[in-house]
């Protein structure tokens, strides 16, 4: 792990009982890169790196600490575990976002007992997600004699077939549910990872799950009807991913930054521009992405921190983008080749860059900021 890395994961700038499992996170992160190469192929999962996870803990961290966690579904200590396992990891990082949403969706919306059960299946390695894309007609909870059942299925669902308790949103007539089916390993059949044919993430298990004639009941029921797209946490959470991805860009920094030492190229003028200019973004990603967890969790105007998380997630790209292409300029042909360790990550982050809606994010957020009245340096 860069020293970067490790100075934000210190325990000096976390609480004292977090000691251990940052020692753990940063030793993860900087072995699990190394079977990724072994991972690169359609159909994929890093089932060992995710029960290395379930090892140190990082499963349960997100539950309150009565039940067993570390209250990490916000906050420094999930900033910077999401970004270290990025670090390692971009498909682990996407998981692991996957499993901290659920819980926190879970925590803010469901009952007591749903968490604590939810906790327990956690503590045995269970892997949670959040499975919200479909195609029409869509995933349906229907009403029958028996009781529930689900009718339909899920797109892009990451881990689909890895996946013990995907969170996912259903419709009851004109009403949407969230619903948590406890689905067992005969169930997983039910995957279909065939449509997955990206040339990144690709270890990441993403296809289609169909749930037709799956049983559910009343506990299976997460919420409220339109809980899912409650704002001001449906848009303002979208930091984590953004620091999944910073972790992907300053990976590949650090990858550019051995490279060039490697090659005797680091005293070449050029290189240090182009090295320079790759820091200045990702440093500038990490500003934005500590001020965006923050003020997602900051009280007042909801539309103050959506709008601030939303131009997060268009300067982290921004600079995810600008350091891809300073890295190929850097590093050269030698860098698409298959055998290079960063030919996997430029793939990797430039599929993972590509998130949901980016112009309405961006269009949003500048609407909120014409508003205003107030000085730009004030608004935030």
């Amino acid at each position: 792990m860069t020293a970067a890395i490790a100075a934000d994961l210190s325990p000096r700038r976390l609480p004292p009982s977090t000691d251990r499992f940052v020692d753990a996170i940063r030793s993860l992160s900087q072995s699990i890169g190394a079977n990724a190469s072994a991972l690169d192929h359609d159909g994929a999962f890093p089932a060992d790196e995710v029960a290395r996870l379930a090892t140190i803990g990082a499963l349960t961290a997100p539950f309150p600490l009565d039940q067993g966690g570390l209250g990490m579904t916000r906050g420094p200590l999930l900033r910077e575990t999401l970004s270290a396992i990025g670090h390692g990891s971009l498909v682990l990082g996407r998981l692991f976002e996957g499993h901290v949403n659920a819980i926190a969706l879970i925590e803010r919306y469901g009952t007591a007992s749903q968490l604590a059960r939810a906790a327990r299946d956690a503590g045995k390695g269970r892997l949670f997600g959040v499975w919200n894309t479909e195609a029409p007609p869509g995933l349906r909870l229907l009403r029958g004699a028996d009781g529930w059942r689900l009718e339909g299925g899920k797109t892009f669902a990451s881990g689909a077939g890895f996946v013990a308790r995907p969170l996912v949103t259903a419709m009851d007539g004109e009403r949407q549910f969230m619903v948590l089916p406890r689905l067992e390993p005969e169930d997983q059949r039910r995957a279909d990872l065939s449509s997955w044919q990206a040339h990144g993430m690709r270890a990441s298990a993403t296809g289609s799950f169909d749930f037709s004639g799956l049983a559910v009941d009343q506990d299976d029921l997460i919420g409220d009807a339109g809980d899912y797209h409650r704002q001001p946490a449906f848009s303002a959470g979208a930091w984590r991913f953004a620091a999944v991805q910073l972790g992907g860009i300053e990976r590949i920094v650090d990858e550019l930054r051995g490279h060039l030492a490697k090659t005797g190229r680091g005293a070449d003028p050029h290189q240090r521009a182009r090295v320079g200019a790759a820091v200045i973004a990702a440093q500038s990603a990490r500003l934005w992405v500590e001020r965006a967890c923050e003020i997602a969790e900051e009280d007042g105007e909801p539309e103050r921190g959506i709008a601030y998380v939303n131009l997060t997630r268009l300067a982290v790209e921004r600079a995810g983008l600008d350091v891809l292409e300073l890295a190929q300029r850097s590093i050269g042909l030698a860098g698409f080749h298959r055998a290079h360790p960063i030919e996997q990550l430029y793939r990797d982050l430039a599929t993972y860059l590509r998130q949901p809606a980016p112009d309405r994010a961006l269009d949003e957020a500048a609407g909120h900021v014409l508003a205003q009245d107030a000085p730009l340096g004030e608004l935030w």
